[in-house]
């Protein structure tokens, strides 16, 4: 019997490993791909591989290969065709990872919540622009809509809290099935359906999206969406409301990251330094503001953040403060700066923040990657990021530094640098909705490339709170698709896929965090409900 067109070989119980085609005279039986799993007598590199090299390497099974187009008995071949693990197997396999995927509980680590109370205000709140079933399209999935073509006049009206819920969906209607299966979307359908019971929105089922909207949204709301439905242990919140910390009415369930961003990109002491009761009249003035925040907020806080890279590269420099005091000074007086100077002072101040946050044992959490929003991204900037964080991490080795988004698209240069760094860890938070795929893909290779505890599987990254919902589902569905093809592909056993589970989906968070510390402080916050 002769091998004809690509074949097998057992390596071992259960384990087949494909040859190339056999012809008389062809030295080529393993492609330099597969000459890699051979024993050491198969030299790399070697375009010919003995019989005895060959037989030893799969003698323990007993298999007889020829070479130069010799036959093999029917007794010296597998009994049975090379195939892959049995239907019931591999959908055990599924199943078992899926069950453990979504029971476990998840620790969101990010997002942009408004406070509950402020949503419940309605439109008179101006984070709030509409309190109808549009408001679910009104973060990131308005983006794609104006990609797709509508016009800014149509998406004005599709937000405004002036025009008939009932009558929107005639304004959604034409660019609907152009967004409608992109990662924002998907989300949103996500959201309605298990929020509201409706399958599918048209112009048949608005009303009834309507209907839900309102039904939801009363008070206890949001522990409803996020503990009850997301199985969301807590959130990790950066407030976009402009003040450095948030004194959230639920700091157990939405934590708050100190934002850092004011401390030195500007700086903001418009919103940073009247609490304070510091008045700023020089540089050290304005780091005794930076420390005043850290020295009343830190305890309370669990990270601290950055979206600076929204309008530079990540390239922080040690600027001493003799050189960032004059162009501070220029600053105070109201003078313009220079690009060059306006570096210079940031960078000063960014890691004036950063050795804050380090003493204080608070992880950094940086922007890296894709843009929100439309026509304003340029993606060599974007490309510097995996570099300029492999710096970061070389110049504060100390600091725990969480680069957020995995740099989409530049996941597998990020990927290098959580490998190469000690104090780097990547946020998969809004991956899975920017590019569900890409997300599996990076925690595919993650998880077999670097130490596992340095991954964060999800943040949701909205402000209103409906779509985290169907965003946390997309995200588990992409955990368990991650691991179960790791399985079904051979790179791990199905033991190592489950165990991986908690640790990945709420362990590390909760050690990266130091999550039950924080939740016992938190409890005991002068102000809240806990």
């Amino acid at each position: 019997m002769a091998f004809s067109g690509r074949s097998s070989v057992r390596l071992s119980a259960g384990v087949w490993w494909p040859v190339n085609k056999v012809q008389a005279g062809n030295a080529g039986l393993f492609a330099p791909a597969h000459r890699a799993i051979l024993s050491p007598s198969m030299k790399a590199g070697s375009n010919s591989v003995s019989r005895r090299a060959l037989l030893k390497s799969l003698g323990s099974v007993g298999a007889l290969v020829t070479v130069g187009g010799a036959s093999a008995t029917a007794a010296e071949l597998p009994q049975t065709p090379r195939r892959s693990p049995t239907p019931t197997r591999g959908r055990n396999a599924r199943r078992q990872i899926q069950e453990a995927v979504m029971a476990a509980p998840l620790i969101d680590t990010h997002e942009h919540l408004i406070e509950e109370k402020e949503r419940l205000q309605g439109a008179a709140n101006p984070r709030v622009p509409c309190d109808d079933w549009a408001l679910l399209f009104s973060h990131y999935l308005n983006s794609d809509l104006l990609n797709s073509g509508m016009p800014a006049e149509a998406h004005k009206r599709f937000l405004s809290a002036e025009v008939d819920p009932l009558e929107k969906w005639e304004i959604l209607e034409p660019y609907w099935p152009a967004v409608k299966n992109t990662g924002y979307a998907q989300a949103v359908r996500i959201a309605i359906r298990e929020l509201y019971g409706v399958e599918e929105l048209s112009g048949a089922t608005v009303a009834r999206v309507q209907e839900g909207y309102d039904k939801l949204r009363r008070p206890g709301f949001y522990r409803r969406v996020l503990n009850e439905l997301a199985n969301i242990a807590s959130c990790q919140v950066n407030c976009l409301t402009g003040e450095a910390f948030k004194e959230s009415d639920m700091p157990t369930l939405l934590m708050q990251d100190i934002s850092i961003v004011g401390m030195f990109a500007g700086p903001n002491f418009r919103q940073y330094a009247p609490k304070t009761g510091i008045e700023v009249k020089s540089l050290a003035d304005w780091h005794r503001v930076i420390r005043w925040w850290f020295d009343h907020y830190a305890q309370y806080a669990v990270a601290v953040k950055s979206q600076n890279a929204y309008s530079r590269d990540i390239d922080y420099e040690r600027i001493p403060a003799e050189q960032a005091e004059p162009v501070f000074n220029k600053v105070l007086q109201g003078e313009p700066l220079s690009p060059p100077e306006r570096k210079r002072l940031e960078d000063h101040l960014f890691w004036e923040a950063v050795d804050q946050a380090t003493a204080c044992q608070l992880p950094v959490k940086l922007h890296t990657g894709f843009y929100a929003g439309q026509n304003s991204m340029p993606l060599e900037r974007l490309a510097r990021n995996p570099g300029s964080a492999t710096d970061l991490c070389r110049r504060s080795p100390d600091t725990r530094f969480v680069f957020m988004h995995i740099g989409y698209p530049y996941y597998e240069e990020m990927i290098a640098v959580a490998k190469q760094w000690t104090n780097a860890h990547l946020d998969m938070c809004w991956s899975w909705i920017i590019n569900p795929i890409a997300a599996k893909d990076f925690l595919k290779k993650f998880l077999v490339t670097a130490p596992a505890n340095k991954v964060l599987p999800f943040g949701a990254d909205y402000i209103p709170v409906e779509p985290v919902l169907g965003h946390a589902i997309m995200a588990r569905r992409g955990v368990a698709q991650a691991l179960t093809e790791l399985v079904t592909e051979g790179w791990l056993s199905l033991s190592d896929a489950l165990e991986l589970v908690d640790p990945v989906l709420h362990g590390n968070a909760r050690q990266l965090f130091d999550l039950e510390s924080k939740t016992r402080v938190l409890a005991k916050a002068p102000w809240g409900d806990a």
